[in-house]
């Protein structure tokens, strides 16, 4: 009998250490196709990112960030006026942007389980969809014509209108994974529901907030085709919001299709430019949210 047993106990203890052994197996093999998969995500952008760097950085000088475009053949000039007037629509849009995508996403996370919520968050899923050059069309028509020109409102504008969708959305996701209890527990002490969502929901979930509002103005800044119908391009300074404004997209694209070497360098001078922007965006906003 105790031989039976040990025989027994045996053959199990092979039996589990074959599934521990197959376990491991296909966790080694599932980790190794994870990390392939991770490497070939990320080869495209650092091959991007190289060969902008290469071509780019040889552009790069003081004149670059001081001073104004030079006429077409000549040697020298910058992006300056792209420079600051990308910053300027950013600002603009984000006046816009930010506080309506805001307002959005806190009416869909805590007040649209309803008809009209469903409506707003059908909306806002098509919005994020719509092709940027379609909301130039639009703003082009709204705003440009109605103004009688191209100017830095319009361009903030139409970069608005792609930034709140997203905005939207990120807040909503945010909002809804903080915990039912917090808001239960304020409402169990008497707390109006807005002070509620003021006071702890919105705090808690500020960091992927801040995040979120962070990627959609880095999303937005390489916006192109939206500013050829609105904000358009100046080669000068603009002393007017009302006027057409230099944008850094719009430049490069300019510059990009140009027949002069030199301006095709600084269009990949450009690019480099505005591409440390956005990855400045987004290291802000990590070192903004994070925790201490």
């Amino acid at each position: 009998m105790e031989s039976v047993l040990k025989s027994s106990k045996g053959v199990g203890f092979e039996k589990s250490t074959a599934r521990l052994s197959r376990r491991q197996a296909q966790s080694k093999i599932m980790v190794g196709m994870t990390i392939i998969s991770m490497i070939l995500a990320l080869t495209p952008l650092f091959s991007i990112l190289g060969y902008v760097l290469v071509k780019g950085v040889s552009a790069l000088n003081f004149d670059f960030f001081t001073e104004l475009p030079a006429p077409p053949g000549e040697i020298g000039g910058g992006m300056a006026n792209g420079i600051v007037g990308t910053f300027i629509l950013l600002g603009l849009a984000s006046v816009i942007g930010i506080p309506v995508g805001l307002m959005a996403g806190i009416f869909l996370s805590e007040y649209g389980r309803n008809r009209f919520g469903k409506f707003v968050s059908f909306l806002t899923d098509i919005m994020l969809g719509v092709p940027s050059i379609v909301v130039g069309i639009v703003v082009y028509g709204l705003v440009v014509l109605m103004m009688g020109g191209f100017s830095a409102y319009a361009g903030g504008m139409a970069l608005a209108f792609i930034m709140i969708p997203a905005v939207t959305r990120t807040t909503e996701e945010m909002l809804k994974l903080v915990p039912n209890h917090m808001r239960e527990a304020g409402l169990a002490l008497g707390i109006p529901q807005w002070r509620v969502i003021m006071k702890i929901i919105l705090p808690t979930a500020l960091r992927g907030i801040i995040t979120g509002v962070m990627l959609a103005i880095a999303r937005v800044a390489g916006e192109t085709a939206p500013l050829l119908f609105t904000a358009f391009g100046n080669m000068y300074w603009s002393h007017s919001l009302n006027q057409p404004i230099a944008s850094m997209p719009v430049l490069i694209f300019n510059y990009a299709i140009s027949p002069y070497a030199e301006w095709q360098a600084q269009a990949w001078a450009g690019a480099l430019t505005l591409i440390m922007m956005v990855i400045l965006l987004n290291v802000t906003a990590r070192v903004i949210t994070r925790k201490r």
